[in-house]
């Protein structure tokens, strides 16, 4: 059976077993955009909260998997919070409200409606590698912040 390229709704159940700790976001690891933004989180979340999974790491293709997304053609980061997926702008605002000030407040853009926010999210996303470039591999952290990633 081959795998949808179709983001599945927020609140997906995920069974794929990850290790104890906080949230998750499985991010795309040659997409430059992608990795400013795990960056950009790094240094608004100082307590650590959030863990990272490359969506090309055998963790993160077991992830896609399970959500019956494609394991090679995925264009949303996807936060697993409490052992449930969120996906594009859903996923952006209940990161945003774990980080630091002024973050949370990015909440305020929640009054425009779903469809219209993922409908930028999708043109940002579609043209990610063409505006921002892409690596040849997977970000590498950094010795302070690699326990911070799984995969």
């Amino acid at each position: 059976m081959g795998r949808s390229r179709t983001v599945p709704p927020d609140g997906q159940p995920v069974t794929v077993v990850l290790p104890a700790g906080g949230p998750v976001i499985l991010f795309d690891g040659v997409c430059n955009l992608c990795a400013s933004f795990v960056r950009f989180v790094i240094t608004r979340d100082p307590a650590g909260v959030f863990r990272f999974v490359p969506a090309q790491s055998a963790l993160g293709s077991a992830i896609l998997h399970d959500l019956g997304m494609s394991t090679t053609a995925y264009e949303s980061y996807i936060l697993i919070e409490s052992g449930r997926a969120y996906f594009k702008s859903g996923a952006y605002f209940r990161i945003a409200a774990r980080l630091r000030q002024p973050w949370p407040l990015t909440r305020v853009l929640r009054v425009c409606p779903r469809l219209l926010r993922d409908w930028a999210y999708d043109r940002i996303a579609a043209n990610r590698y063409a505006w921002f470039g892409r690596r040849d591999t997977c970000l590498v952290p950094s010795p302070d912040i690699v326990a911070r990633f799984l995969g």
